[in-house]
């Protein structure tokens, strides 16, 4: 399963290995506990990732190939690809932007799409120094 916790200033992401559907059990029964509300609802995210990087061609090819329908990528100019899956919004219910998107996909697939957005991550730590 992925999660993108969403902050003030980017997102996180994160490869976990319970299923979509223990997290989100966990979550509701957390939420019934504390007393909080839960809104959980279909969605999608998006975000960037360098065309550059290697293995961007191979996500291409396994996403085509075993995951159509959850991940789309799409070329935005010469430097930039755009990610965009289809999952669940998580959040209190209300018109603020905080919550957490989670979705599924192959193993193989999310653990590639992981490791490219670390590797992306270094890539722009390296180059802010």
């Amino acid at each position: 399963m992925l999660k993108l916790t969403y902050t003030e200033n980017s997102f996180y992401l994160e490869c976990l290995t319970l299923s979509l559907e223990e997290w989100v059990t966990q979550r509701v029964i957390f939420s019934l506990r504390v007393g909080q509300n839960l809104c959980v609802q279909p969605s999608t995210a998006s975000f960037l990732l360098p065309v550059n990087l290697p293995g961007v061609e191979a996500l291409k090819t396994e996403a085509r190939r075993a995951d159509g329908g959850i991940i789309d990528l799409a070329i935005c100019d010469a430097e930039y690809m755009e990610v965009t899956l289809r999952g669940s919004w998580l959040s209190d219910g209300s018109e603020e932007a905080d919550g957490v998107f989670v979705t599924t996909m192959s193993d193989r697939t999310e653990f590639f799409l992981h490791k490219l957005w670390q590797e992306a991550q270094s890539c722009a730590s390296v180059m802010s120094e």
